[in-house]
């Protein structure tokens, strides 16, 4: 599993770098960009930026599933202190809650 998490986090982390041109600000320059091409490029902006949101949520979810790790509570729910069944960690690494308290 550890192999697993390092890999999802070190590839969202390349795709976020990849990704980061688009998160910038929309320069207002009226001479350069149209009015409708600098509103499609704010669409553009906001799409990537709550995109970055979600991934920067998941890395936190990694992360955390990582300390897990190390500290030897991975596999157990953090609400109920349960193990968690493996088929689910296997479907999602990064979880931290079992079926039932997840629900």
């Amino acid at each position: 599993m550890k192999k697993r998490l390092e890999l999802e986090r070190a590839s969202l982390l390349e795709i976020s770098d990849s990704a980061a041109e688009e998160r910038r600000p929309v320069e207002l320059d009226q001479q350069s960009v149209g009015r409708l091409s600098r509103m499609d490029a704010m669409q553009v902006q906001a799409m990537a930026q709550a995109v970055e949101a979600r991934r920067r949520g998941r890395l936190q979810h990694i992360d955390t599933a990582l300390r897990r790790l190390k500290s030897d509570d991975y596999g157990y729910c953090v609400s109920c202190d349960e193990e968690i069944p493996v088929k689910r960690l296997e479907v999602d690494p990064a979880t931290d809650r079992c079926v039932d308290c997840a629900g």
